[in-house]
C-alpha cells in the first residue's frame, strides 16, 4: 500500500537520531519498507530514511534551523506550509499516519482528504490536548492511537481507536547476562519549572541522584540538558566518582545509540524514577532487551513495560525513596533472560510494525473504495 508519514519537524528523521519520536518513526518507516509497502516522508529535506521517499516542507528541522526572532512564528509557519501541502497530495496515499509535533496540526487538512489519518499520539495527554484532539473525533477518516493503556485513560474526550506499543530493535539492544554494580539512569533534564521557580524534574533525575547517596551505589547519568541552570544546581554539585555524568553537557542526547546500549547492557539496574505520566517510555524496553532490569515508580506506563517482580520492581510513589531502596535490595532476585524475553514478546520493532500494518487493513477495509 502507498503510506504518507508526516512526521514532526522539530527533529530530522534519521538513523543517528536518538530522541525517542524521530527513533520510532524511522524504526517504523524502515519496518514498511522491508515489508513491500511505498513509503514517502513528508517533512525534512536532510531526512534520510532508506527505500522511503523525503518530501520536503523545510531544508532541515527546527533543531537544525534558526535562530530566529520569533520561534514560534517560524515553526508555526513550516507547520502550516506542511498542513497545506498535506491538503494537495493526501489523497494520492491509501493511508496518512500522522507523527506531528503537535499531533492536531495535520488535522486541520483533514476535511479536505478522503484517505483515512492515522495519528499516533505520542506526547503526554494533558488537558489541552485531549481537548484539542477531540475536535476531530466526528470525522470519519481520522483514527487516534495511544502507545500504552496509561497514556489512553488519560484521553477524557479523544475516541481512542487503538492502542499499539513502541517498538525496540532488539538487534540492536542485544541480551548481555554478565552485569557490574552501577546503576543507569537516562532522561531528560526539562526546561520545565512550577510556579516557584524550581525545576519540575519529570525524569525524575534527582530520585536516581539520591538513591544511589542513600545507598552508596555507583549510578551512571547521562541525557540532553535542555536548561543548564537545572544541571548545575541539582546534578552537578553530588558528581563525584561513584555518581557521574557520561558524555558532554548538550541540549541534545549526547551519547549515540551504541554507547547507550553498552551501557545497557552491564547495568545493575536501569532508573525509571519519573515523577510525571509517562506515555510509553522506550528506554524501559531498550534496558530489558539487554537482560537489564527496571526499577521505576508506578506512573504512567511503567506497569504495562515492567512485570513487577519478575523483570524488575514497580514502586507506589507513596513509598518514595523506601520503596526504590527496598527494589534494589531485591534486585539480584531478577532473572535477565526474563527481561529479554519481555522485550522480544512485547516491545520488538517487528511487533510495532505488524500492529500498525494491521491496524491499517482493518482502517482501509472500512473505507468504501475498498469494500
Amino acid at each position: 500500500m502507498k503510506v504518507l508519514i508526516v512526521p514532526l519537524l522539530k527533529r530530522k528523521i534519521a538513523p543517528k537520531v536518538t530522541a525517542a519520536r524521530p527513533r520510532m518513526v524511522f524504526d517504523l518507516i524502515s519496518g514498511l519498507v522491508k515489508r513491500g509497502h511505498r513509503v514517502s516522508v513528508l517533512g525534512t529535506a536532510n531526512s534520510l530514511a532508506p527505500g522511503a521517499k523525503i518530501i520536503q516542507v523545510v531544508k532541515k528541522s527546527f533543531r537544525e534551523l534558526g535562530p530566529f526572532e520569533n520561534a514560534f512564528y517560524a515553526h508555526t509557519a513550516f507547520l502550516t506550509k506542511q498542513v497545506k501541502i498535506l491538503e494537495k497530495i493526501g489523497n494520492n496515499f491509501d493511508i496518512i499516519h500522522n507523527h506531528c509535533y503537535p499531533e492536531f496540526f495535520p488535522l486541520l487538512a483533514s476535511k479536505s482528504i478522503k484517505s483515512p489519518i492515522l495519528t499516533t499520539i505520542h506526547a503526554q495527554m494533558t488537558k489541552e490536548l485531549d481537548f484539542a484532539l477531540s475536535l476531530f473525533n466526528n470525522q470519519k477518516n481520522i483514527f487516534f492511537i495511544s502507545i500504552s493503556k496509561a497514556a489512553k485513560k488519560l484521553a477524557k474526550k479523544t475516541k481512542i481507536y487503538q492502542t499499539i506499543y513502541n517498538g525496540i530493535d532488539t538487534n540492536l539492544y542485544k541480551f548481555f547476562p554478565k552485569k557490574e554494580k552501577y546503576l543507569l539512569w537516562i532522561g531528560r533534564l526539562s526546561k520545565a519549572k512550577d510556579n516557584s521557580g524550581r525545576f519540575l524534574d519529570p525524569k525524575g533525575v534527582r530520585w536516581a541522584i539520591r538513591l544511589a547517596r542513600e545507598t552508596n551505589s555507583k549510578l551512571l547519568l547521562s541525557g540532553n540538558v535542555e536548561d543548564i541552570k537545572f544541571f548545575n544546581k541539582d546534578v552537578k554539585p553530588y558528581l563525584s566518582s561513584k555518581i557521574r555524568w557520561i558524555g558532554k553537557i548538550s541540549p541534545e542526547q549526547p551519547l549515540s545509540k551504541r554507547e547507550v546500549v553498552k551501557l545497557m547492557q552491564k547495568a545493575k539496574a536501569f532508573l525509571m524514577t519519573v515523577n510525571w505520566y509517562e506515555p510509553f517510555g522506550l528506554v524501559m524496553a531498550e534496558a530489558q532487551s539487554c537482560g537489564t532490569p527496571v526499577i521505576g515508580f508506578k506512573r504512567g506506563s511503567v506497569s504495562e513495560l515492567v512485570k513487577n517482580g519478575k523483570t524488575g520492581f514497580v514502586v507506589s510513589p507513596k513509598e518514595g525513596i523506601e520503596g526504590l531502596k527496598n527494589a534494589l535490595k531485591n534486585i539480584d532476585k531478577i532473572n535477565p533472560k526474563d527481561c529479554r524475553e519481555n522485550a522480544e514478546r512485547n516491545f520488538s520493532l517487528e511487533k510495532m510494525v505488524e500492529n500498525y500494518e494491521k491496524t491499517y487493513c482493518k482502517i482501509l477495509r472500512k473505507q468504501p473504495k475498498y469494500v
